[in-house]
């Protein structure tokens, strides 16, 4: 009698390839989620850039600018900036040649005013001093204020060059008059003053043209 033959334990049935592709793939994906692979860097590497190009305006805004097309507005608005800044540094430059003029013309009554033993300011006022007016009239055409036109005044009426009488139309106040002396030295002091000056460089009508503008300016 034959002895039995032992009993072999089937093999176990190999993995369906689903099953593992299923554990590979899953696998797969917990590991790209977790360590960031070069499949999701990838992914994330192209979103970005299609972000970053939106927020920055990189390769589709500038191909749009160097093709020409500009965001409405853009080149008024750049025009009137150039338009501006060029304005702007023509007054600075006008500002400084008036400046430099008025300081030529300060130095020029200076040195005129000292030969005739009077300061500049002295110098101002009787020049100004085209016929009676009063203190603050006088004040207006110094361009100061009253109270430094009466200083200057009461040195002149010390010297005898002006006097204080009372004003025709109004009893309170007083008009300026020159007296015989200061008519006199007033006119010295024109032709003095316009020999020589630095608005004698330019012809009457470039003057009267230049006085135009001025008024023109201040007013």
């Amino acid at each position: 009698m034959k002895s039995p033959e032992p009993a072999t334990t089937p093999s176990p049935a190999p993995t369906s390839g689903a099953t593992i592709g299923g554990a590979t793939a899953r696998g797969a994906a917990a590991t790209l989620t977790t360590t960031g692979s070069d499949a999701t860097s990838g992914s994330l590497a192209s979103t970005d850039d299609v972000t970053s190009r939106d927020a920055t305006g990189a390769d589709a805004t500038s191909g749009s600018a160097s093709s020409g097309v500009e965001a409405p507005g853009v080149g008024a608005s750049s025009g009137s900036a150039t338009g501006s800044a060029e304005r702007a540094v023509a007054e600075r430059n006008l500002c400084g040649l008036v400046g430099a003029l008025a300081k030529q013309i300060e130095g020029h009554i200076r040195e005129r005013a000292g030969a005739l033993n009077l300061t500049a300011a002295q110098a101002v006022a009787l020049r100004e001093l085209t016929g009676p007016m009063t203190m603050r009239d006088l004040a207006d055409r110094m361009s100061c204020e009253p109270s430094n036109a009466t200083f200057v005044v009461d040195r002149l009426e010390e010297q005898g060059i002006v006097e204080r009488r009372p004003h025709p139309g109004d009893r309170r106040a007083k008009q300026l008059v020159l007296t015989s002396e200061g008519v006199a030295l007033r006119e010295r002091l024109i032709d003095s003053l316009t020999e020589d000056s630095p608005l004698a460089r330019l012809t009457s009508e470039e003057q009267a043209a230049l006085n135009d503008l001025l008024t023109r300016a201040v007013r």
